[in-house]
């Protein structure tokens, strides 16, 4: 379901977007925050690539997004890519301000929650991505809960990703989608991802086996008339995770840090993902680097499953 924009809105595509669209060629939504927030440079640049090349090899079109200068971008030139893969002072923008940074004329990464706004705007039905955000372990006192949430139940876009980042409180995101009539699909399988770990402990909602279902899925969902978008979880390849136990182990221990350092709102995420970087010597970012590319491949065959049904 696409949304209407404005004419006036300062909105630029790239030139393979804007040749896929013309075409009515199967597109991709990628965020910005993994490349701005997630990693440094140089890496973040090689995984960007690296997930646009995939997503070109399963026939679709990477749409990467963020805002430059107060411009929505929808798709990056490889020299736009490079430059906000480098460049420091970037906001973190999801739908509270957006918009803030369009009028500011500032320069901002999406997350999961402005990726899904703008991709619907451009008309694009398939976002792919690491781990959405969800309801915080200790949300019943802070009331910390990502905006993706709400995003979800009202933006027809199909989200990809390894499920909730295990930093959260798992069962009760699951809650918080259910009550807000978000369908929750674990690929090909029963138990539900934990982002770094194939299982959570938790079943999954729902179980499709191939992107033409999930496909079929959706296009009965808009005969029905029913908005807002739909969760892929799409566990981490087997030879890429960091068990359950393990990680919760580690996640204990950045939680710990966490509080005593006072970290609180937007900054507790990358703050969280850089202790446990530090904690499993790297593991946990060669994971997350894998599950990123696995999503992007899954998203690609979605669309293109899209496209053709």
């Amino acid at each position: 379901m696409t949304r209407p924009h404005s004419p006036l809105l300062p909105i630029s595509y790239s030139k393979d977007v804007a040749a896929a669209k013309a075409r009515g060629a199967p597109l991709v939504a990628l965020e910005s925050t993994i490349i701005t927030h997630g990693m440094p440079y140089p890496g973040n640049l090689r995984m960007a690539a690296s997930v646009e090349e995939i997503i070109r090899q399963q026939g679709a079109v990477p749409a990467t997004i963020a805002v430059i200068d107060g411009t929505l971008h929808i798709g990056l030139e490889p020299e736009q890519l490079a430059a906000l893969a480098q460049a420091s002072d970037v906001m973190k923008l999801s739908r509270a301000d957006l918009a803030f940074a369009i009028a500011e004329r500032r320069t901002g990464a999406t997350t999961v929650a402005a990726t899904m706004i703008a991709a619907s705007l451009a008309g694009i039905g398939v976002f792919a991505t690491g781990g959405i955000g969800g309801v915080h372990r200790g949300a019943e006192e802070s009331f910390d809960i990502s905006a993706d949430l709400q995003e979800l139940a009202r933006t027809g876009v199909i989200v990809v990703s390894a499920g909730p980042k295990a930093i959260l409180d798992i069962p009760k995101t699951l809650e918080v989608l259910e009550t807000s009539g978000v369908p929750v699909v674990t690929y090909a399988e029963e138990a539900f991802p934990a982002f770094w770990s194939r299982i959570s402990g938790l079943k999954s909602p729902l179980t499709l086996s191939s992107p033409a279902a999930i496909a079929n899925f959706q296009r009965s969902r808009e005969m029905l008339g029913i908005e807002g978008g739909m969760l892929i979880a799409n566990p981490v390849p087997a030879d890429d995770e960091i068990a359950r136990e393990e990680m919760e182990i580690y996640i204990t221990r950045a939680l710990a840090s966490a509080d005593d350092e006072g970290i609180t709102g937007k900054d507790v995420t990358p703050f969280l993902l850089d202790a446990l970087f530090k904690v499993t010597e790297g593991r946990s970012l060669k994971t997350n680097i894998a599950l990123v590319e696995n999503n992007a491949r899954l998203a690609a065959e979605i669309a293109v499953a899209l496209a053709s049904s």
